[in-house]
């Protein structure tokens, strides 16, 4: 991508310019030594940010066709109460997380973050990010009474890129669309769902007997 690129040539020339002062102080050319001193603090700060941003877009995942996302898999610990496994596919992430959801159903979401095609030229795929996992009730009484649980799923960033691309999206005209997706299903004894993303959204799929069963009927 270009942003490793731009933080290296701004972090080099900065220090270009911070040895540039050094020199112009040690000849008592204060004049040319501080203007030296601001372009090579300016140009690292510049080369921190575009880190910070690099950070930021790290959490997310590039997107191009649909693909696997991970796997999740269910054991029922009482009524409406089940241990969610959540295994992720991507190498960069932990091996999975173990979840206890109440309800019937489940849901993920997901931060989805489309560029434009001269975007895309320059090495910005279409990116993805987990967000949220939470359990469901079919009631809707019990949906507003009965114990919630929701987990997250994104770590904290220093600069949300989310945040930025939504607050000044008439200024960023590289993005082409930034959206959240979410996929729910129910939750049953031993079911195991695939979990697929593409640039339309999050897809989940039962992939073994007890989840085709769970989903059967389901309505």
């Amino acid at each position: 991508m270009i942003i490793p690129v731009a933080i290296a040539v701004c972090a080099l020339l900065g220090v270009v310019f911070l040895l540039a002062a050094l020199r112009s102080f040690w000849r008592h050319r204060a004049l040319a030594g501080a203007a030296n001193g601001i372009a090579g603090v300016l140009l690292i700060a510049v080369a921190a940010v575009f880190a910070l941003l690099a950070a930021g877009l790290h959490s997310y995942h590039r997107l191009s066709a649909e693909q696997d996302v991970g796997e999740i898999a269910f054991s029922a610990l009482g009524p409406q109460s089940f241990r969610a496994s959540l295994r992720y596919s991507s190498a960069k992430a932990d091996a999975g997380e173990t979840f206890e959801l109440r309800g019937d159903e489940w849901q993920i979401d997901a931060r989805v973050l489309k560029w434009r095609a001269f975007a895309n030229v320059l090495g910005f795929d279409t990116l993805y990010r987990l967000e949220r996992l939470s359990g469901r009730y079919r009631n809707i009484d019990d949906e507003r009474n009965a114990p919630r649980t929701v987990f997250e799923l994104a770590p904290e960033q220093v600069i949300d890129i989310w945040l930025l691309a939504r607050r000044y999206r008439e200024s960023l005209p590289w993005v082409d669309a930034l959206y959240g997706s979410a996929t729910y299903l129910p939750m049953a004894d031993g079911a195991r769902y695939a979990i697929t993303v593409s640039a339309s959204g999050l897809v989940a799929r039962p992939s073994n007997e007890a989840a085709r069963d769970a989903t059967g009927g389901w309505r």
